[in-house]
């Protein structure tokens, strides 16, 4: 028995520290100063990545944004050239009309022509051609082409009276411009023009210049009195 309480002694004693034992070392301040310098260091570079991550990815955006709209206005706009080459067959098709209008032995070719030019229109509108409305609509460069100006009363200046060649848009974009003419000034227009131009005030050569108001033309002594007085 004393062997056993001797062993739980001897136990007990090596289980518990010594109370003179060391506490740990403390890190010197110089370590802890380096080390929130470094993340101080570390969270500047974060924000600095963070920032040219967001840079970038708007930057995408934007480039993305752009391809997707020059491939609309591309895939928009791919058939302007052979929409193009057609308008002067379109031109044609109008003109035979017009001339088999006045013809009736052509009856028959009149209306199949007839057919083609609708299928023909109808085609052009399904890819987004449309026709410039000119005809009594005030000239716009933007729209039209003016070949001549001609005199016409009742209708008032630079308003399209007749139209030569039709233009056409193709959806927002021109194509082609109408080719128009355009109402000019009567001889009685262009006469009272003339007039108010030469009525306007000339200003006459000897005229001596006007000085403002409230004041008075210099006295110029005279050379008699001078010597009287002298």
């Amino acid at each position: 028995m004393a062997d056993k309480n001797e062993q739980v002694e001897g136990k007990s004693i090596e289980q518990t520290p010594s109370e003179g034992t060391p506490p740990a070392p403390a890190e010197p301040a110089s370590e802890v100063e380096s080390l929130k310098t470094k993340v101080a260091e570390l969270e500047k570079m974060v924000e600095l990545y963070k920032d040219q991550f967001l840079r970038k990815a708007a930057e995408f955006e934007n480039y993305k944004k752009r391809i997707e709209s020059d491939y609309l206005k591309l895939t928009r706009f791919a058939a302007e050239d052979v929409i193009v080459e057609l308008l002067p067959i379109l031109d044609d098709l109008s003109r035979s009309l017009k001339s088999g209008r006045e013809r009736r032995d052509f009856g028959p070719f009149y209306k199949g022509v007839e057919l083609i030019y609708a299928k023909l229109i109808k085609i052009l509108e399904s890819r987004g051609v449309k026709p410039i409305d000119a005809l009594g609509k005030q000239f716009d460069v933007d729209y039209h082409e003016a070949l001549m100006q001609m005199p016409k009363e009742g209708v008032p200046l630079h308003t399209v009276i007749e139209e030569v060649e039709k233009g056409y848009l193709l959806h927002d974009k021109v194509i082609r411009h109408a080719k128009v003419i355009v109402a000019g000034y009567n001889d009685d227009q262009s006469t009272a023009v003339s007039e108010k131009k030469e009525e306007a005030p000339k200003k006459e050569e000897n005229e001596p210049p006007r000085l403002p108001q409230g004041e008075s033309t210099p006295k110029v002594a005279d050379d008699s009195s001078k010597e009287e007085t002298q």
